[in-house]
């Protein structure tokens, strides 16, 4: 039986970060582009958090915590990569990539294809705001910069996005996807 004392004692913050694995790894997908580089990228990040748990603050926001750490490792895996020998002619991955067998995949690898091209803030603010729910505040939190900022980012990502999809204003994507309707709606709150 638990008592008053016990039910009143603060829970470990450790215990929430399973709670965020599904959006850590969505918003990793996004960034990656690919499920296996995602899935490593989470790992990488929970291990960081984990081993680096002394220096968060009870009280804060551990969800922009953990998603700065995502974006801050992506980055400098980035800026190593940067230095190693890419398959540009996409020859070797065209031979890994397996051709979608439904109308919303193909609509989904065509958004991907698309937000590869975005600079990495454009894409990260459309990712937190538009596919992850994120609010203004936390996505402008999580990425260290202004709500303005991220609005713009968003916005700019999203304009582009729509040129590269060949997609005019009364357009609509069409899509079964959730996340490639949330990431190019135009919702005034966001936008």
């Amino acid at each position: 039986m638990t008592t008053q004392k016990e039910a009143l004692a603060p829970t470990d913050p450790r215990d929430e970060i399973v709670t965020h694995l599904p959006a850590l790894r969505a918003f990793a997908r996004g960034l990656t582009g690919n499920v296996t580089s995602a899935d490593d990228l989470v790992q990488d990040t929970v291990l960081k958090a984990w081993s680096k748990f002394d220096q968060f603050k009870e009280g804060t926001n551990l969800r922009a915590w953990l998603f700065t750490i995502l974006r801050n490792t992506f980055l400098s895996q980035q800026r190593k990569r940067a230095k190693e020998v890419s398959d540009s002619t996409g020859s070797f991955a065209a031979k890994l990539a397996s051709k979608p067998d439904h109308d919303g995949r193909m609509a989904l690898q065509e958004l991907n294809d698309a937000l590869k091209t975005l600079p990495v803030e454009q894409r990260e603010a459309l990712l937190l705001v538009g596919a992850l729910g994120f609010s203004v505040e936390e996505a402008a939190e999580t990425c260290g910069c202004a709500p303005g900022t991220i609005k713009s980012r968003a916005n700019r990502g999203r304009k582009t996005l729509a040129e590269l999809l060949n997609l005019d204003r009364e357009d609509q994507l069409v899509s079964t996807d959730s996340s490639v309707a949330a990431v190019m709606a135009a919702s005034p709150t966001i936008f």
